[in-house]
């Protein structure tokens, strides 16, 4: 992933249109032609003599400059000779432009994709496509596209796979006057993807937001590790459709992938495009209650009714905001409750007086304002009234004027100041919730986890030695035995599991026991054991249970006649009360490769279908937030009769997770059930599946995990043990303990202005990191992040062109005769060259004496800084 030369894509000087008289070429030409580039555009094609009023030229040798961009619409077979040629001209830039996806007759796509890429990649020549509609850059005057609509100039930017969508946009562009930065279409994306398109588009200052289209994704971390950056500076929204061939659980995961990289998913085109308005025009919204206000009552009712199935919350108003509602109101039609219903003869002062209250309640987080047609008010008054509040207001304002007449004129009243508006009032809703939902992902982008509720270290050989029996026995399910063993090496408490094999010994077992048991089927076919009589439980006699496990033999082999029985389990009965029956575990998450989930557990699992995913690694935070998308969440938190220890079940997600990064081996996990009550969890069913695995198991994840390899002991002389290890998000506190212990001179050489204590922006940016693209190192005292404090901190954070880091570092001054800084920066150093990172530089004040001397001795070139006296540029080649 890089967005090495995609200037020369997106800002290109000049631009070589290169094709075979094809339809194609004339239309890309008219298109470049006429948008007002201003540089050169040189046709090139040998059937011709001119085009769209432009002498052409033979061929790519003949053209009288180097093009910094060159546009391709001859048959894609020619594509790999014409790349090879562009590029040793100097060409840094490749447009491959084709009015089908298909490759030519008895040509395999990979080859000939292998083909191009090896001709561009000697001259580190970017190319977008093959397959796409073109690329449009208004600002610049770029439109190099089979588009059929002229683009308006705009701040939103589209990243689209599909070359229909984008004539959408242009079209949706022309009908409404929605202006676009950038329009990109990337095609089949051999080179330029998602990744490069999102680290280009987050660096751009005239785009506002980004709007994606995506089928698929070709290479998921690099997309998680873009889309992140890119999420944290900017809106960017996606409209992923689903697949009604493909399992529910693929879908999901999208779902669930794009909300962890603070991705905002819609539902379709038209939301995509007037979304991003909503967000870039109202104000922030920090929760769900929405205070409706209307002058119908079936209006408001039915508004209410949307506002619940989309997740929200009715706001509840104070005692002022109602008693000031009550004057306002219709006394025989109206109603001061929300939703607020001023009655049919409600005009602008009323909405202006009402939605003066409702602004300032502290209950309410935004107000959706609804004018149905009346015979006694005009909407436009009103849609004055709302404007009129909007720029002064705290809180996100929405409108709705429903109708075709006098509505209109009010929506586009209100439309024109920036107001989100809506014809039908349900959209407001579904706008208002979709903006909660953006806060929410942004919030968990940068929420300080807790430290765990308990530290674990997992027996990861036990594991290992557990999955390595089995494989060497050619099985690719663990019994249950061993999938209880598992669990209690990674610390989830299991109920004891033992195994007999007939009814006699099973009736041994219980004896020796000496207390009620449960005793079920064992067998690697059966899933569902109490679907087919397979579990009996509350067994206290030793007869009972031979009686009972041969019933259950007998019964399973008349149903199940084809099933492998291994014989029986038998369990000590954990009375846990009035518990509830959870599910967790690990599926296969499609492109994004193993994913943890939870939800509600028991027989009826698969019917009932309440299941969250979410992407490894997690911490507490990520893990309650995946447990509160389910339905029974709101059970296991507020049911009086009943709750649950919710840090126990977050972690054991956990847990699970670690195992994921642990072990390559786990194909599928499936605890089910996990009883959870106020009293903890424990699992009483386990299903594992395994597979040979060769490489590192944390490749197969979308998000790099924490790289505990990194972590190294560290003795000092005065007999303190301390630890140097990459940073984590639970560091937070400690390294804000850290800027407060420093000095002020100290925190203004590092930090270039006074300060005592960072912003909870930037210090959860210092440590929530993402390993995939950066390092920070940390020398750490004794004790669990989040209780351990930090004394010294080195980050280095690469450029999205992979070949620049810029590092910074602070050292607590208690350890500055310890060379501390010195050390952190050899093993940043030392990373950096693994990275293949070529060049590491810094900025550093000429005062700073201390970190010239780590500068000098590690051999940093030492230069002014051109823009800045008193600042030096330090540089180190790699």
């Amino acid at each position: 992933m890089s967005i090495h030369n995609l200037k020369y894509l997106f800002r290109p000087d000049s631009i070589a249109l290169i094709g075979r008289g094809r339809e194609a070429q004339t239309l890309v030409a008219r298109n470049l032609m006429n948008a007002g580039f201003k540089g050169p555009v040189m046709p090139v094609d040998p059937t011709r003599h001119a085009l769209e009023g432009a002498l052409t030229y033979p061929d790519v040798a003949r053209l009288p400059m180097v093009p910094a961009l060159a546009v391709i619409t001859s048959p894609l077979q020619e594509a790999p000779a014409l790349v090879d040629q562009l590029g040793a001209r100097g060409v840094r830039a490749v447009v491959l432009i084709s009015e089908s996806r298909q490759c030519p007759e008895g040509e395999m796509p990979g080859a000939l994709h292998q083909s191009i890429l090896a001709a561009a990649q000697p001259y580190r020549l970017r190319v977008l496509g093959p397959g796409s509609l073109g690329i449009v850059v208004p600002a610049v005057g770029l439109n190099a596209s089979l588009g059929r609509y002229p683009p308006l100039p705009g701040h939103v930017a589209l990243i689209t796979q599909s070359n229909g969508m984008a004539q959408t946009a242009l079209d949706w562009g022309s009908r409404y006057g929605f202006g676009f930065s950038h329009i990109i279409c990337l095609g089949d994306a051999i080179d330029l993807d998602f990744g490069d398109a999102l680290d280009y588009l987050a660096r751009e200052s005239r785009v506002r937001a980004i709007l994606l289209y995506l089928e698929s994704i070709r290479d998921p971390r690099q997309f998680m590790s873009a889309a992140r950056r890119a999420a944290r500076l900017k809106p960017v929204i996606a409209l992923k459709p689903g697949q009604y061939h493909h399992d529910d659980t693929e879908d999901a995961v999208y779902s669930a992938a794009l909300r962890r990289a603070g991705i905002l998913r819609v539902d379709d085109y038209e939301e995509l495009f007037n979304l991003v308005e909503t967000l870039t025009a109202s104000k922030p919204v920090s929760n769900d209650r929405l205070a409706i206000l209307s002058n119908s009552c079936s209006l408001s009712q039915s508004t209410a009714a949307a506002l619940r199935r989309f997740g929200g919350r009715l706001a509840q108003f104070s005692a002022d905001t109602q008693l000031g509602l009550e004057t306002l109101v219709d006394a025989q039609e109206g109603s001061p409750f929300n939703p607020v219903d001023l009655g049919d003869q409600a005009g602008a002062a009323a909405y202006g007086k009402a939605l003066d209250l409702l602004l300032k309640d502290p209950g309410v987080d935004g107000v959706l304002v609804i004018k149905g047609p009346s015979a006694f008010s005009d909407a436009l008054p009103v849609a004055d009234a709302i404007v009129e509040r909007q720029s002064s207001s705290r809180r996100g304002i929405l409108a709705s004027f429903p109708g075709p007449g006098a509505g209109e004129a009010a929506r586009r009243r209100t439309a024109e100041q920036r107001v989100p508006t809506y014809e039908t009032s349900q959209e407001g809703v579904r706008a208002f919730m979709r903006m909660v939902q953006y806060k929410r992902n942004q919030k968990l982008l940068m929420e300080t986890p807790p430290s765990m509720t308990e530290a674990f270290e997992p027996a990861t050989a036990t594991a290992r030695d557990i999955i390595g029996r089995a494989l060497a026995g050619g099985r690719q399910h663990l019994n249950e035995v061993e999938a209880m063993q598992l669990l209690d090496a990674y610390r989830i408490p299991v109920v004891p599991t033992h195994i007999a094999a007939e009814p006699d010994d099973a009736a041994a077992i219980a004896a020796s026991l000496g207390r009620a048991v449960a005793l079920k089927i064992l067998s690697p076919d059966i899933h569902h054991k109490s679907l087919v009589g397979g579990i009996a439980r509350y067994l206290t006699a030793p007869e009972v249970v031979r009686e009972t496990a041969a019933s259950m033999l007998g019964r399973v082999r008349r149903e199940l006649p084809a099933a492998r029985i291994e014989g029986f389990l038998l369990q000590p009965i954990e009375y846990r009360g009035e518990a509830y029956e959870m599910t967790v575990g690990v599926r296969q998450g499609g492109a994004f490769g193993p994913v943890v989930y939870f939800g509600q557990g028991g027989a009826e699992t698969d019917v009932i279908g309440d299941i969250a995913y979410g992407l490894p690694p997690l911490n507490m935070n990520l893990a309650r937030a995946m447990m509160s998308r389910t339905r029974i969440y709101h059970y296991l938190r507020y049911s009086l009769l009943r709750r649950a220890d919710l840090d126990a079940l977050a972690l054991t997600l956990i847990k699970i997770s670690q195992m994921v990064i642990d072990l390559g081996e786990i194909m599928a996990v499936d605890i089910n059930p996990l009883r959870a009550s106020d009293a903890g969890v424990i699992a009483l069913d386990a299903r594992v599946r395994v597979a040979d695995f060769r490489g590192r198991p944390a490749d197969r994840l979308a998000i790099r995990p924490y790289p505990k390899e990194m972590e190294e002991p560290l003795a000092l002389p005065d007999g303190r043990e301390l630890l140097i290890r990459p940073i984590l998000p639970e560091d937070e506190p400690a390294l804000q303990a850290q800027v407060k212990r420093a000095s002020p001179r100290d925190l203004r050489l590092r930090f270039f202005q006074p300060i005592r204590e960072l912003p909870h922006a930037v210090a959860a940016r210092m440590t929530q990191i993402d390993y995939n693209c950066e390092m920070a190192l940390v020398v750490a005292g004794p004790g669990k992040p989040g209780e351990a404090e930090v004394y010294a901190a080195c980050h280095l954070i690469s450029d999205p062109e992979d070949d620049k880091a810029e590092y910074s570092l602070i050292v607590d001054r208690n350890l500055a005769d310890f060379d501390i800084g010195l050390l952190l920066m050899r093993r940043i150093i030392d990373y950096a060259r693994q990275r293949g990172i070529r060049e590491i530089y810094g900025e550093v004040l000429q005062e700073n004496d201390a970190m010239l001397r780590i500068n000098k001795a590690l051999g940093f070139t030492v230069t002014p800084h051109l823009d800045e006296p008193g600042l030096l540029h330090v540089t180190l080649q790699i």
